[in-house]
């Protein structure tokens, strides 16, 4: 916790907003997406999604697994308390419902299910979308699918797997992926590893965001390794996320962005 109050007072002395951005791409996405304050009837279909999840008292078994997908730990745990901890805010769902909107992606992937607060984001966001998310759990993936159905996300594809073996098979069958969402393993050595495996998949449009790069010394390692890749870019630090563009038109910056 003491990590991560100091990388927050080290973002705040950093980051900027869309005044000192001069770059046109940044500045259109910070003001028309990042900054777009009008309320949404679909802010109420996420937050429906959530209520429906914090109200389950309901107990499942969940497996926590390291980055080379061995069992760490397994345990009972009930919905709501699953819900209220290992998932994705209301204000970033929003906000991960406007990327989504603003970018408009075919093809969507997702790393790390839990409940699908983010894969609700994700599907509002583009409904005619092709979304895959990944989940190692099985009674995790499970609860979720009813999830989805109850809210009628027929778009999604939910996938049990090793994260790993699944990119070995995109790599054997590549194909551009628009949008990936990584939130499946918070260590350093994983985050590289699934950086390489889906190089494959990326277009110039391409666009990936990693989850808590300020989580710890390790993943802001890895966040500056990403940064410095020759395909990259463009880099937009929001503290909680990490977002990467692949566009070869823009010259290479990196922001550090108030949202």
């Amino acid at each position: 916790m003491l990590f991560q109050i100091k990388a927050y007072l080290k973002f705040l002395w950093n980051s900027k907003n869309e005044h000192a951005v001069h770059s046109p791409f940044v500045f259109n996405l910070i003001t028309k997406c990042f900054y777009d304050r009008k309320p949404k009837p679909e802010y109420q279909v996420l937050e429906k999604y959530r209520n429906s999840l914090l109200e389950n008292k309901n107990t499942i078994n969940v497996t926590d697994f390291d980055a080379g997908s061995k069992v760490l730990k397994s345990n009972t745990r009930q919905i709501s308390k699953i819900a209220k901890t290992a998932g994705i805010t209301q204000k970033r769902a929003e906000l991960l419902f406007r990327i989504t909107t603003y970018y408009q992606p075919e093809t969507v992937l997702e790393i790390g299910t839990s409940l699908g607060l983010a894969t609700s984001a994700l599907a509002l966001g583009n409904p005619k979308a092709k979304i895959i998310t990944l989940e190692g759990c099985q009674e995790t993936a499970s609860q979720c699918q009813l999830q989805l159905q109850k809210f009628n996300f027929n778009t999604v594809e939910l996938v049990v797997t090793k994260f790993s073996t699944y990119f070995k098979i995109i790599n054997h069958q590549p194909s551009t992926i628009n949008l990936i969402y990584f939130d499946g393993n918070h260590s350093k050595q994983a985050t590289l590893d699934y950086f390489e495996l889906l190089l494959p998949t990326i277009s110039n449009e391409t666009v990936w965001i990693f989850d808590d790069v300020h989580w710890s010394a390790e993943m802001e390692d890895a966040w500056e390794i990403i940064k410095t890749h020759p395909k990259v870019t463009v880099t937009i630090d929001t503290f909680q996320w990490g977002i990467v563009f692949f566009r070869k038109e823009q010259p290479k910056e990196h922001f550090v962005i108030r949202v």
